[in-house]
């Protein structure tokens, strides 16, 4: 038989089949378990230390302005992993749903991105563990750290941060070993974690002075830099800015999507502790950066610990003491619920030969892929300690951002898509292939390709040619919504001037952009039923893709550097291991499925 193209093995898809056979794991949790998860994993940085830093360097009081735009992002994403989740109830979350909708390729750069992201938000969780509780000690430990293993390269951390080095690392060697993660401790810890938040709101709106919003730069001492003052000390470009930099603040709820094979009742419990988990973290950032910046002015903030430095400059020394002891609480459960993934995802990986199958090799004795834990700890640990806060939030969020534009690409695929649903069973599955191996496919060529563009005919159901035709419109949307970006980003002086030549390429972008969208709303689209679904597609999940789009610009080019090492190296890994060594029919018991399949 003849070996297959290099295009039919990068696109080559997963088709999940089921047998009923015996499950690995249990399914125990239920829906507010899976949101005090989500809760518990992203409620962290973002609240304890993320606001100060964002409000004092990049956007003032309209701090809570970024977490709005921000978690209208993350709301979008998560409408989509939502669907998702309901459709594809396994573990493995953007990974297997990219590999079940477009192909391996693409499956492995996402599940490389949550790779990323998952081993940066480790490690920027454990940095800001380690910069809170040194902020709290006097900066004792980075005066001894500065001493003892100074940097001096401008694009990384000052010194080598101990703590956070070895925090990671002994909390890796834990899940390593078999420590169990216990729902009960996570719900308890959540729950003291949302108390903690709610004390700091009622307690700030005590103390809240609205004039804090509205400072004359004028009245600033010289020492601090206040910018323009205002609402929007830093325009509306600060605004944007710092809403790229708290996207941060909501990563972590996709961790609720590798939970899929050990859920009670995965199509409506993943959904719901999605979106609630999500309306959770929105309000307590809402409320804490607002409080936070009403009580103290802006460019006064603490970029470490801003809510127990507030607390002890306004006189509240005992409300200090309790959002320290609140804040270390909250950081350790986000630090486990950031870590705990990280062992899902490179098994998967590993299982299904994208990346070296020694780190997805189960120790007989501690049921864990021990290798693969070890070496993402170690990551994690060296990134923890060689960049600053800053650094990783920022490297985080381009990795996270990717995942989520790609989830979005999946969902128009998925819904315009001539395949049957990939969750169900096996036997239904293969009466449809049977029967569908029996229709002649239609020939694509440009007079068919045009015609169908326009829907002339009025098909109803996908066909091989309505699937092309938007795989090629979802193509074109994503190169105008970078076109748009950049000239947003790149000519907002002369929008904000009014010069024709502005608004005409903007004008003419966004009708184009429009129009494609227009012309992928009129093909036809699958009517499988499912538990959860997008509401207007493909609308929301355009308006998402090019939401991220825009946001991954606004982050700095050091981060796209780093990025792009990160990147060439997973694809050279790729093109050297994974694209021969996972062209083989893989039974993936991990999964609970019988055999892996294959289809072009």
């Amino acid at each position: 038989m003849a070996s297959p193209s290099c295009w039919r093995i990068l696109t080559r898809r997963k088709v999940l089949s089921y047998d009923g056979g015996p499950e690995k794991l249990g399914r125990i949790l239920n829906t507010f378990d899976l949101t005090a998860l989500g809760v518990g994993a992203t409620l962290g940085v973002g609240v304890y230390v993320l606001a100060g830093h964002v409000s004092k360097d990049q956007a003032g009081p309209s701090v809570v302005l970024s977490f709005l735009i921000a978690a209208a992002a993350s709301f979008l994403a998560g409408l989509c992993y939502a669907e998702f989740g309901a459709r594809v109830p396994k573990s493995g979350s953007a990974y297997i749903y990219s590999y079940v909708c477009i192909g391996e390729f693409m499956a492995f750069i996402i599940g490389w991105n949550l790779m990323l992201e998952y081993i940066i938000g480790s490690a920027s969780v454990s940095r800001g563990l380690s910069l809170y509780i040194d902020t709290l000690a006097n900066d004792t430990m980075k005066l001894r750290f500065r001493e003892v293993a100074p940097i001096e390269w401008d694009f990384m951390s000052d010194y080598f941060d101990f703590f956070a080095f070895s925090v990671a690392i002994l909390l890796g060697v834990a899940l390593a070993f078999g420590l169990k993660k216990s729902t009960m401790v996570n719900n308890a810890f959540t729950v003291l974690n949302i108390f903690i938040v709610l004390f700091v709101i009622v307690a700030g709106a005590i103390n809240a002075d609205v004039d804090n919003w509205r400072i004359d730069p004028e009245t600033v001492p010289n020492i601090y830099a206040p910018g323009e003052g205002g609402f929007f000390p830093f325009g509306f470009e600060g605004t944007l800015r710092g809403a790229a930099t708290c996207f941060f603040g909501f990563v972590g709820f996709d961790c609720i999507a590798t939970t899929g094979e050990e859920v009670r009742n995965p199509r409506k419990a993943i959904p719901r502790a999605i979106l609630f988990s999500l309306c959770t973290i929105f309000l307590a950032y809402f409320g804490v950066s607002t409080v936070l910046t009403l009580m103290w002015p802006y460019y006064k903030q603490d970029v470490n610990a801003p809510l127990p430095h507030v607390f002890n400059e306004i006189g509240w020394h005992f409300a200090k003491w309790i959002v320290a002891i609140g804040g270390i609480i909250g950081l350790v459960a986000s630090l486990f619920g950031a870590m705990f993934p990280q062992p899902r995802i490179i098994y998967a990986m590993a299982q299904d030969g994208l990346i070296f199958r020694f780190l997805g090799e189960v120790s007989p004795r501690f049921k864990t892929p021990v290798i693969g834990t070890l070496c993402a700890a170690s990551l994690t640990g060296t990134l923890g300690g060689l960049f600053d806060l800053k650094a990783l939030v920022n490297m985080l969020s381009i990795g996270t951002l990717m995942a989520y534009t790609v989830v979005a690409i999946s969902i128009l695929i998925l819904r315009f898509s001539e395949n049957p649903d990939p969750a169900i069973p096996s036997t239904s599955r293969d009466v449809y292939e049977s029967s569908n191996l029996l229709k002649a496919r239609e020939r694509v060529t440009g007079s068919v390709f045009c015609k169908q563009l326009l829907n002339l005919s009025c098909v109803r159901l996908p066909t091989n040619v309505s699937a092309r035709v938007v795989g090629v419109l979802v193509t074109v949307y994503c190169l105008l919504s970078v076109a748009l970006a950049l000239t947003i980003y790149y000519a907002q002086d002369a929008l904000y001037d009014t010069e024709a030549w502005a608004w005409t390429l903007f004008g003419i972008l966004l009708a184009c952009t429009l129009l494609v969208l227009l012309l992928i709303s009129i093909q036809p689209r699958e009517q499988a039923d499912a538990p959860f679904r997008v509401p207007l597609v493909p609308l929301l999940p355009g308006i998402s893709i090019f939401v991220n789009i825009y946001l991954m610009l606004m982050l700095d080019v050091y981060t796209w550097i780093r990025f792009g090492i990160w990147m060439a190296f997973g694809l050279a890994i790729y093109a050297f291991y994974g694209f021969k060594n996972s062209y083989r029919e893989v039974y993936a018991s991990h999964f609970g499925w019988t055999k892996m399949k294959y289809v072009h």
